[in-house]
């Protein structure tokens, strides 16, 4: 998996406002309807793995997996991130692509 690439791309969709991040508002987004895609950072807790992946199973969202909480962080500009959420079509359908 290129890394940049979908890192990039996280990063382009974060500056046009199309992600949420953290646990609390992904869920939120998921309920809602507007949650196309989440990406999870593989060394999340046990407890906000089974909650995402679970909301997202019971409203249809897909789940991606990525390696750590850093990389996701860093995508989007922040510290560490565990779950973002992309509230936008376009953006989740090139990530998925990416990220398959």
């Amino acid at each position: 998996m290129n890394d940049n690439k979908w890192m990039s791309l996280l990063g382009l969709a974060n500056r046009a406002r199309k992600i949420t991040s953290g646990e609390e508002l992904t869920v939120k987004e998921i309920r809602s309807g507007n949650a196309k895609l989440i990406l999870l950072s593989e060394d999340a807790s046990q407890n906000t793995t089974k909650k995402i992946t679970d909301k997202c199973r019971s409203y249809k969202v897909p789940v991606k997996l990525v390696s750590n909480r850093e990389i996701l962080g860093k995508a989007i500009g922040k510290e560490q991130r565990v779950v973002v959420a992309v509230l936008d079509n376009g953006f989740a359908k090139k990530l998925l692509t990416l990220l398959d």
